[in-house]
């Protein structure tokens, strides 16, 4: 293990429910300081004082703030259901709408807990190659899932499907960070329906 990996790396690793409860306690303490004061002013001092533990407590499982906070990168993509969707529709016949709208659904939802804390995780969050490598994999399962529904489904007309897949792929992932991350409120609801109508249009013109 290099050095960066290990300055990523939490320390312990619970194997008591009383020490799992203290690392959840971490996690969730520091996803509300840095909601609230931003990463460079969420410093491991006040992440403890509001997980309500000592400092010396808190370093016992993490090392400093960037492994927390790679931590909750890796649980964010944890949740991510966009992969498991698409599978679910493979071999079903739906249509291409429905599988569509079920696909910006799911990344509108899994981007709707914490938009402030989001944007930190997605932009400030230090990337060892073991999450660098395991994000690229998650984004190709994607553009593979997509990939493999366009060849299958009958309304899809586009010509050069691959490029389709990645053009979607992004195009969901990349408008729904920015506009539910962004300052301000957006209306979800709008949001799906304007993204759907886009994308499906473009998937059923031919070229």
């Amino acid at each position: 293990m290099t050095s960066e990996q290990r300055r990523l790396q939490p320390r312990k690793q619970p194997r008591q429910v009383r020490a799992e409860l203290t690392r959840q306690r971490i996690l969730a303490a520091a996803a509300h300081i840095f909601a609230e004061y931003g990463y460079a002013a969420g410093t491991t001092n006040r992440i403890a004082e509001r997980a309500r533990i000592s400092i010396g407590s808190l370093y016992q499982y993490y090392p400093n703030k960037d492994a927390i906070l790679a931590e909750l990168l890796t649980r964010h993509l944890d949740g991510d259901e966009a992969v498991a969707t698409l599978r679910r529709y493979k071999d079903l016949p739906e249509s291409l709408e429905t599988v569509i709208r079920t696909f910006v659904r799911v990344v509108i939802e899994n981007h709707l807990d914490d938009p402030q804390l989001l944007r930190i995780m997605m932009e400030q969050a230090p990337r060892s190659d073991e999450l660098l490598e395991r994000v690229t994999r998650q984004e190709q399962e994607i553009v593979d899932g997509l990939r493999d529904l366009f060849d299958r489904h009958a309304e899809v007309r586009v010509q050069d499907k691959d490029t389709a897949a990645r053009l979607v792929a992004s195009t969901v992932e990349l408008t729904v960070h920015q506009l539910i991350a962004s300052p301000g409120s957006i209306d979800t609801t709008r949001l799906e329906n304007e993204l759907v109508a886009m994308l499906t249009g473009y998937l059923r013109a031919s070229r």
